[in-house]
């Protein structure tokens, strides 16, 4: 009799506890993996230097002077200053805040795009061939070469509708996004096929579900998974490839700065000021590598074969 009494409140206490969510497993499995707990981390250390840092360290990121060209870090100047006197850790804050609103621009065009021609052409049997003909096409074009061509003819049309600044950023998250859908659209074809014949969608269409909400209600949940890896890589791809046109010289103008025009600018003053090439470096190359952790570890915590190991 004791000790069933003293086991009979724990069998109610479990049985009275409240079933735990699909988030809170999800969350359960990604905390294991160390690489992307640490990359989360960093990332949401980055997004607060970028966001918090600004209302901290309150100097103007375009504001020259030339008295005090070329100091070394101090207190005045954390990371220094440039050759024309500007401080270049507020230059490396506004850079930041540009270059990941680009890479998240572009990242959810290029998502939003890619699930829509992959559902499109995993659902629907009579569009999958021409729309997969369409996205090998995308995937033989040399993506560097097609950003600069595109660039360069629609630069200056923008520039003179929208301004400078925000006719670059129109043009960089869209020519970003429309190149970049290609590995989502595969991923989530492959996701839609496989989940076309699952015995719920069967179900649905027998009593005569419409097929947009098969879609909804079925389709595109099951497909969250896999979307979200790709967002996650999306970003880090978006940013190399912004990175990279600022580094030639065709993205944003030289006072508008993002961590692909520091390195540009600081690539002629590399020998006597090497600090200038790597912060930005070190600041893509962590911001990369994080996202890329985050996105490993959303693959393994959303997967629910391998959850719970």
């Amino acid at each position: 009799m004791t000790e069933a009494a003293t086991q009979r409140p724990t069998v109610v206490d479990q049985a009275d506890r409240a079933p735990r969510g699909q988030w809170a497993n999800v969350w359960d499995q990604f905390k294991t993996h160390k690489g992307a707990l640490l990359g989360a981390c960093v990332f949401i250390a980055i997004l607060l230097f970028v966001m918090i840092g600004p209302l901290l360290h309150t100097v103007d990121p375009g504001y020259a002077n030339l008295l005090m060209r070329n100091k070394a870090p101090s207190l005045q100047f954390p990371f220094g200053t440039d050759e024309l006197g500007r401080d270049i850790m507020a230059r490396m804050m506004a850079g930041g805040k540009v270059s990941l609103a680009v890479g998240l621009t572009a990242m959810s065009i290029a998502v939003l795009l890619g699930t829509l021609i992959g559902v499109t052409a995993g659902f629907f049997r009579r569009l999958d061939n021409p729309l997969m003909r369409l996205t090998d096409l995308f995937l033989a074009l040399p993506l560097l070469p097609l950003l600069l061509v595109m660039v360069t003819l629609f630069r200056e049309t923008l520039a003179l509708k929208v301004g400078p600044a925000a006719g670059i950023f129109i043009l960089m998250v869209i020519a970003i996004g429309a190149t970049s859908w290609m590995q989502t659209a595969r991923i989530v074809r492959g996701e839609v096929l496989a989940l076309r014949e699952r015995e719920f969608v069967l179900a649905a269409r027998s009593i005569g579900a419409p097929p947009v909400k098969m879609i909804l209600r079925h389709i595109l949940p099951n497909c969250l998974s896999p979307i979200m890896v790709a967002a996650a890589l999306g970003i880090a791809s978006a940013i190399i490839v912004e990175s990279a046109l600022s580094f030639l010289g065709m993205g944003f103008p030289p006072d508008f700065p993002t961590w692909g025009r520091l390195l540009f600018d600081a690539v002629d003053h590399l020998q006597d000021y090497p600090n200038r090439v790597l912060l930005p470096g070190i600041a893509i190359s962590l911001t990369v590598l994080s996202v890329n952790y985050i996105g490993d570890g959303l693959r393994d915590a959303l997967d629910p074969r391998i959850r719970g190991r």
